[in-house]
């Protein structure tokens, strides 16, 4: 039940968070929280208070409540895993809801796999509706450098470079019709204008196909 509690408590500062990318300023009152929620008022205002006393909100009766800087960073931290979410499912693709899926998979999302999916996704900086994907936490922008200085998108490597295949972003089907023998740990070696070869058999993939393969040099 634990787990099912500390969930609701990240959809509350995630949607704060969402009021605070409108007005960073204002407050927020509990009819309008409630509102976005889809839950009643007086549950709306025992887990304010709840989060308040945990120092992730500041909360004022009658004024209503805004993020605390604790809060800020947890909100903006379980939208970037939202939206990352997103971008993941516009991309394999997925026939299905996606936001609802997205608010599922966000809570699985844990700093390791953060900076997998920052990497892997190209560091993206809009989700699929055009919104900001916020930054990660200065304790993984370390991290996502340090992994992107070694791992690229396919697009991204020169004339004559190889890479070792460690991502690969495609539908099955997809993979079918280009080659059917990409797999992960493959070495592939780019010959520059869209030209790629795998063991000495050529191929040519198109841009959006390459920043779908992620190499590790």
């Amino acid at each position: 039940m634990a787990g099912h509690f500390q969930e609701f408590e990240d959809e509350y500062l995630e949607t704060m968070y969402e009021f605070y990318e409108d007005d960073a300023s204002a407050r927020v009152r509990t009819g309008d929280l409630a509102e976005r929620l889809g839950v009643s008022p007086a549950s709306a205002t025992e887990m304010i208070q709840r989060l308040s006393a945990k120092g992730f909100i500041d909360y004022e009766r009658y004024k209503g409540a805004k993020l605390t800087a604790k809060g800020l960073v947890h909100g903006q931290m379980m939208k970037r895993r939202h939206r990352l979410a997103e971008v993941l499912l516009d991309r394999i693709p997925f026939d299905g809801n996606m936001h609802e899926t997205a608010c599922r998979l966000e809570h699985a999302i844990d700093d390791d796999l953060e900076v997998a999916l920052t990497v892997l996704l190209g560091d993206p900086q809009l989700d699929p509706s055009g919104r900001d994907i916020p930054k990660s936490g200065e304790h993984l922008e370390q991290r996502v450098k340090a992994f992107q200085q070694t791992h690229l998108e396919l697009s991204n490597l020169k004339a004559n470079e190889s890479g070792t295949i460690q991502g690969i972003l495609l539908s099955e089907a997809l993979r079918s019709m280009i080659n059917s023998s990409m797999n992960l740990g493959d070495v592939i070696v780019s010959h520059g204008e869209d030209r790629y070869s795998i063991s000495g058999q050529e191929m040519l993939l198109s841009d959006a196909i390459a920043k779908s393969i992620i190499v590790q040099i």
